[in-house]
């Protein structure tokens, strides 16, 4: 049996570890209330020099006190878009063991209204979160379009 499970390849198998290391008090994170809120604090966090040039995808991630765990940047694309992958935004927000995300976006364009690939991409997102416990709070364009404000999660 010992022979067999050499020759397999049955002992050579991926060693998998879940971390989250914050340098950050968590009474010294930030505390988010609202939309405006959420905006500021993802603001901070754009490259300035690409928003104009290509399309980030960013989450937000945040306790139960809604005070910010950190933001996770899932993926830069091109002009016309992104890829936002949900189970590398809730590996993300698993492995913080967050509480609640924000999604966030830029439109190279500077269009801030969503896009019918927004929508989609939100509500399913949402139904994912409702099963891990984990709350979408919203989803935020970069130059500030909360689709939570305007009534669309």
């Amino acid at each position: 049996m010992e022979k067999l499970t050499k020759k397999s390849g049955l002992n050579r198998v991926a060693e998998i570890k879940l971390t989250y290391r914050s340098k950050v008090k968590p009474s010294e994170r930030p505390q988010v209330t609202c939309s405006t809120d959420c905006a500021e604090v993802l603001r901070q966090s754009w490259d300035t020099g690409k928003m104009e040039f290509v399309e980030q995808f960013k989450v937000m991630l945040l306790n139960r006190a809604n005070r910010v765990l950190g933001i996770y940047e899932l993926s830069t694309g091109g002009v016309a878009g992104t890829i936002a992958d949900p189970k590398l935004i809730f590996a993300a927000a698993l492995k913080a063991c967050a509480s609640s995300i924000v999604l966030c976006h830029n439109h190279p364009s500077g269009n801030t209204k969503p896009s019918t690939a927004d929508l989609q991409l939100t509500k399913k997102l949402k139904q994912g979160g409702e099963l891990l416990d984990i709350v979408v709070l919203d989803h935020i364009s970069e130059s500030y379009y909360s689709m939570a404000d305007e009534g669309l999660l």
